[in-house]
């Protein structure tokens, strides 16, 4: 499906950002340095760093993997779709293009559904970091489900007001998220470096220690760091906000694609030089590696330091998914696949204001959800678990969309992969394969698991009914268009016209 081509009067106000039309664009706020450091921000997450140092040596390889299987495919892939079609969406319209409307409104409910807990994993993430700020004082807390409630709640109310006023001050949360992402790591470097000229390294790196182990109790881990090189896919769902998209992805993705390697890899070698890995906790590590450093070699007083930047980084995060996700309910509404209300702008502000709130709605729902009758750890797991799957499900259709939309014609405003269309199936192929590999390891529940039938049970029967869910919403929705497109005249896609 290749969309209606005609521009009528009414798309051609769209595409140039009429106030006046009944579906106007938002204004176009990210530029070269916004999208490098939103990617940054958005995929290189710093809770994965210690996951992978308490896997031990391995993980390094682990991550060199997952470069080239799923970021590598992924950012290339990206690079190619959004330049084709630039505008709002991203997944969503390309696989609309690729495959039709059923599958565009899969590829986009199934993401959007799958950052609902994501999002909400996130903040609570930034809120036992926070705690370290103020010392021993405020430990006592991290027990508290009261606190890591209003803490998200606050956190979600920031990056919504920020996004609702507009990017051009949303982004600066995304922004400082990126930097405070960035500057963990380059201390973890610092201080690593300084252990080992001191004191030697903790860990063995040679060729034995680092080779990977393909045994099924290590799935989950291998998954969770496939997982972790997600997200270059999100800005491209505010494709319409990017300045000059066609020429800003594909440098932003690769000098993000350095930077997010450079970090996943750097931080965990620097963890591993300064403790082994048995002793790493995997929630707290980074912290742990820092201190324990710093005390060593007699800088002290970084650890609450570090605890604000960890903690600025995943409201940061946050605010950079809560941005990207709502575009998608918001070219849906455009489509009439939603009620229309969400393919609103705000009258001043020109952002989806309506889709906003929907979705903060939506993850403050799933806060209380995910701390009902749990303790926090339990409701964080819930929440972390209840993403990965989830979220590998539209690379399912957006790969094959690559692969597809190679008998599209290419004129010379596309930036294509290098090696054109046979690298790019081979690319799509990788990406797919990679992501079915994904998504089983995640079902593989983790070996300390006590009642691994009833976990695999959960996974299998939250994936039903999520998608299940999207082919109700799509069902009502297409009744919806059906009803109303005799009486109004409106033409679908008009969003996605090139």
């Amino acid at each position: 499906m290749t969309g209606n081509r005609n521009n009528t009067a009414a798309e051609t106000a769209l595409l140039q950002n009429d106030p006046n039309s009944a579906h106007p664009q938002p204004k176009r706020a990210l530029g070269l340095r916004d999208l490098v450091l939103f990617y940054v921000v958005a995929s290189m997450s710093l809770r994965w760093i210690p996951v992978a140092a308490a896997a031990g040596p391995s993980s390094i390889a682990i991550w060199l993997i997952g470069l080239a299987t799923i970021f590598i495919p992924l950012a290339l892939c990206v690079m190619e779709l959004s330049s084709r079609y630039p505008e709002e969406g991203g997944m969503y319209v390309w696989s609309k293009h690729a495959f039709g409307d059923f599958s565009g409104f899969i590829t986009g409910w199934s993401y959007w559904m799958s950052n609902l807990p994501f999002f909400p994993s996130v903040l609570y993430f930034a809120a036992s970091n926070a705690l370290y700020v103020g010392g021993s004082r405020w430990q006592a807390l991290q027990s508290n489900a009261a606190f890591f409630i209003i803490f998200s709640f606050a956190g979600l109310l920031l990056a919504l007001v920020l996004n609702i006023v507009g990017l051009n001050f949303g982004k600066w949360l995304c922004n400082l998220g990126a930097i405070g992402a960035w500057l963990p790591v380059g201390l973890l470097c610092v201080v690593g470096a300084i252990a080992w000229h001191r004191f030697g390294s903790a860990t063995s790196f040679n060729a034995a220690a680092v080779r990977p182990s393909l045994n099924l109790g290590n799935a989950g881990m291998w998954a969770t760091l496939m997982f972790a090189f997600a997200g270059a896919e999100s800005a491209s769902c505010m494709g319409g906000e990017i300045k000059d998209a066609r020429r800003t992805i594909p440098p932003a993705l690769l000098i993000a694609g350095v930077l997010i390697t450079a970090g996943y890899v750097l931080g965990t070698v620097a963890m591993l030089i300064v403790l082994p890995h048995e002793q790493l906790n995997s929630m707290q590590g980074i912290l742990q590696t820092i201190s324990s450093s710093a005390e060593r070699i007699g800088w002290y007083g970084l650890g609450p330091a570090v605890a604000l930047l960890i903690c600025v980084a995943n409201l940061g995060a946050g605010g950079a998914f809560l941005a990207a996700m709502s575009r998608l309910p918001f070219v849906a509404g455009i489509d009439r696949y939603l009620p229309p209300a969400f393919g609103r702008v705000h009258p001043r502000w020109r952002t989806p204001h309506i889709s906003l709130v929907a979705q903060g709605l939506c993850c403050a729902v799933i806060v209380l959800m995910g701390q009902l009758g749990s303790t926090v750890h339990a409701a964080y797991q819930v929440l972390v678990s209840m993403s990965i799957i989830i979220a590998f499900v539209p690379y399912l259709f957006m790969f094959p969309a690559l692969i597809r939309l190679q008998r599209e014609p290419a004129g010379p405003e596309i930036v294509r992969i290098p090696g054109g269309k046979p690298v790019a199936t081979a690319l799509g192929i990788i990406g797919f394969v990679g992501t079915c590999a994904t998504i089983v390891g995640s079902v593989v529940p983790d070996p300390s698991e006590p009642n691994k039938a009833l976990v695999v049970g959960k996974i299998i029967l939250l994936t039903i009914a999520v998608l299940g869910g999207g082919v109700l919403l799509y069902a009502l929705g297409k009744r919806r268009v059906a009803a109303t497109a005799p009486a109004d005249g409106y033409a679908r896609g008009t969003h996605n016209i090139r």
